[in-house]
């Protein structure tokens, strides 16, 4: 299994061409790519910011997205949410990226990722 960040599930459901090339391999290699259960807020939140348009409802594209052939949701555990708190502190503060960290460290899963500061913090091992 891999973890796809919020904006690589985006790319990958929608066919952009934004997503790598080595990224789109490795997601399609893979017999399970996760999806934390953080970017499933996260992708309504940018749309109700107007920084993320779609082609329907959020609502519907997130369930729609996840009910994808070999599309899993990683639910938020309590492990996951003490460990996203617990990071280093020289890792920034975002939260919705310090759970998808967190949920990747929990699974022992790459993250693919175009986010520098996930590839260059060393918690995880990245794909882009």
């Amino acid at each position: 299994m891999i973890l796809l960040d919020t904006h690589a599930w985006i790319w990958w459901v929608s066919q952009s061409p934004k997503l790598a090339a080595a990224a789109r391999e490795a997601i399609e290699n893979e017999t399970k790519a996760g999806v934390a259960a953080i970017s499933c807020w996260e992708v309504a939140m940018l749309t109700d910011k107007g920084r993320l348009k779609l082609d329907r409802d959020v609502g519907l594209w997130v369930e729609q997205a996840l009910a994808l052939p070999k599309v899993e949701m990683l639910a938020l555990t309590v492990q996951i949410a003490v460990t996203s708190v617990r990071l280093p502190t020289v890792f920034h503060s975002d939260p919705a990226d310090r759970m998808i960290v967190a949920t990747a460290r929990q699974y022992n899963v790459p993250v693919v990722t175009k986010d520098e500061r996930i590839q260059q913090s060393g918690l995880v091992r990245t794909i882009w």
